[in-house]
């Protein structure tokens, strides 16, 4: 099962701030599990929402330099109210410090005014000819994937992100 949790990018500052919406539809094939009678979304998909976003935000500012980004550190992780099917998630996840592979990011997750998960979190991001250099196309081919996939989710995001411009 692929997860692709950001459904919307509301706002990128690039090198700064990204915004991004998750809605929780009752069609989550993860929901009848978690748990039947209380569907919730699970606090490990509200942290990796988070890391997505920030992932997102690595890549514009970074014009897709990198086909693989993935969380490598979860820190003061704190969970608030539960998320249930039918309601938006809003997330920021802001850049604070980036260093070689590394760039760690200060993230919250919020519905309505009610905070539903907050971290501090660092992704590493690399690709995958640096460990083989014959793997050099399919860094191009998830590149191109990920370009056609943020065409999609970031709306007029994308086109403001090239001017450097926070979009609403």
């Amino acid at each position: 099962m692929r997860f692709n949790l950001v459904d919307r990018i509301l706002a990128i500052e690039p090198g700064r701030l990204i915004q991004a919406a998750k809605n929780l539809s009752l069609g989550e094939e993860y929901l009848a599990d978690h748990f039947p009678g209380f569907p919730v979304m699970p606090g490990v998909l509200m942290l990796q929402t988070l890391a997505e976003a920030g992932a997102w935000l690595l890549r514009v500012t970074e014009d897709f330099q990198h086909s693989v980004v993935v969380l490598r550190e979860a820190k003061n992780v704190k969970y608030g109210n539960f998320m249930e099917p039918g309601r938006q998630m809003l997330v920021t996840a802001e850049l604070v410090e980036q260093g070689g592979p590394f760039a760690t990011f200060r993230g919250k997750g919020e519905v309505g005014d009610q905070p539903t998960v907050s971290a501090r979190f660092t992704l590493l991001r690399y690709n995958l000819r640096d460990h083989d250099t014959a793997l050099a196309s399919v860094d191009e081919q998830i590149i191109a994937h990920l370009r056609r996939q943020y065409a999609v989710i970031g709306g007029d995001a994308l086109r403001q992100a090239a001017h450097g411009c926070v979009a609403s």
